[in-house]
């Protein structure tokens, strides 16, 4: 029995110091596999240095993070896409729209997620999508492109039941779920009430979002257990059957098998 963890960044400099230890940490808790998206110009030659340290267990995404464009926004697309033909990649991310912090560029998110959409759609290969505050716009941008042949995740999903139900209808795409579900002020138990198992895939996004009882500290694959036992307890079922399902979900998303 061992978990896929979705999304994680270990190749941030939160994790220089012990980035060794925090991978044995992963693998002696049965952390199966971990997927690694990209998030901009300067992370990039990080996270394949570190990927290809560990074939076979760590997975590289290419991608240009929302938050990341700017008014370089072009040059540095430019660049991200020049890694496609570089490496052996499984998948595009993390891309998305992100409106929370600053609208400035909202304009030019949207062309650059549908631009990388178009990438994933070429190349047949699922996408990890982010979004805040942006919701109805990622999923415009999905139909525009062509919502039937792109697959991938919804990053981090905590939305309403109303944005659970459009998601719902995006057959090839599944929901991120984190350590965001055992929250005392998150609502997602109530959320995912109204949807299965077989929609999920687990994921940390490292150093971020740590699960209760690690909630303030940074977070690391192997906590991924404790998303597990709480999605378990959201569907009343065992938390093996969690792990043999999210796996099996992951596996038909990524081309990692």
């Amino acid at each position: 029995m061992y978990l896929i963890d979705t999304h994680s960044h270990l190749y941030l400099d939160e994790f220089a110091a012990d980035q060794q230890q925090v991978l044995l940490n992963a693998k002696e808790k049965n952390i199966g596999k971990i997927i690694l998206p990209n998030v901009d110009t300067e992370t990039i030659e990080g996270l394949f240095k570190l990927s290809e340290q560990y074939i076979g267990y760590l997975y590289p995404l290419v991608g240009l993070h929302p938050t990341s464009v700017g008014r370089s926004y072009s040059k540095d697309l430019k660049i991200i896409e020049s890694y496609l033909d570089k490496y052996k990649i499984y998948g595009i991310g993390e891309i998305g729209i992100d409106l929370y912090w600053d609208t400035t560029y909202k304009k030019e998110q949207i062309e650059v997620f549908e631009e990388q959409l178009k990438w994933s759609k070429d190349l047949g290969l699922p996408v990890s999508i982010h979004t805040r505050n942006a919701f109805p716009e990622v999923i415009e941008s999905i139909y525009k492109v062509g919502a039937d042949n792109l697959k991938g995740v919804l990053h981090s999903f905590s939305g309403t039941q109303e944005e659970l139900a459009e998601t719902l209808k995006l057959k090839n795409f599944a929901l991120g779920i984190n350590g965001v579900i055992t929250f005392k002020n998150s609502n997602l138990t109530n959320v995912l009430q109204n949807t299965t198992l077989d929609k999920l895939v687990l994921e940390t996004d490292a150093p971020y979002l740590s699960p209760v009882p690690y909630r303030g500290k940074r977070n690391e694959p192997a906590y991924l257990w404790n998303t597990a036992q709480k999605l378990a307890e959201t569907f009343n079922v065992d938390v093996c059957k969690v792990a043999e399902i999210t796996t099996e979900n992951a596996l038909k998303l990524f081309p990692i098998s």
